[in-house]
């Protein structure tokens, strides 16, 4: 029989994060892109707690229909092969695709994902180093957007997945 424990390595992750809610004042008198700096620069509130989780930040490189988001895979998203759980990839496009999305609309309207697909191209590992996804929106129409995207190794060069979003787009209504 095998002996497995060598295989298997107890280790503890801990970190601390800022739950930033969306911040529905800001967006009803900004634009999407005006909006995403604010976040970015800290003006509004901190960065979405799912960027702290997946160890992504937004970049100041933001402009009108783009989005780009820097990262490093680690070794607590491994999956059961020893390589990155696709998911990581798959999370941080959608994230790269909805803010080219949101960077595109006008002031008081929002958007949500109908569609995500993601084409992966070769395993990501830790060593992998830094990554980077673009994202740039293809289409914005009253109702849908579309966009696609590209995570790239910022070291190496080299595509490690692609995909493309449709969101659905909404006014957003003042409170009353």
């Amino acid at each position: 029989m095998l002996d497995m424990s060598e295989q298997s390595v107890k280790k503890t992750r801990n970190y601390d994060y800022t739950l930033a809610t969306f911040n529905e004042e800001a967006a009803m008198v900004m634009t999407g892109l005006e909006y995403m700096q604010a976040v970015v620069s800290g003006e509004i509130g901190a960065m979405p707690s799912m960027a702290q989780t997946m160890n992504f930040s937004i970049s100041t490189e933001l402009s009108k229909g783009k989005a780009v988001i820097d990262t490093q895979a680690e070794d607590y998203m491994f999956n059961p092969m020893g390589t990155i759980h696709g998911g990581y990839a798959a999370t941080i496009l959608d994230s790269a695709l909805g803010i080219s999305v949101y960077t595109a609309l006008p002031k008081a309207t929002v958007f949500t994902t109908a569609e995500l697909k993601i084409n992966y191209v070769r395993a990501l590992l830790p060593s992998s180093g830094k990554l980077r996804a673009e994202a740039k929106v293809i289409h914005v129409g009253r109702q849908m957007a579309t966009a696609e995207g590209r995570l790239i190794g910022v070291e190496d060069g080299k595509l490690y997945a692609h995909g493309s979003t449709t969101c659905f787009i909404s006014p957003l209504k003042p409170k009353k």
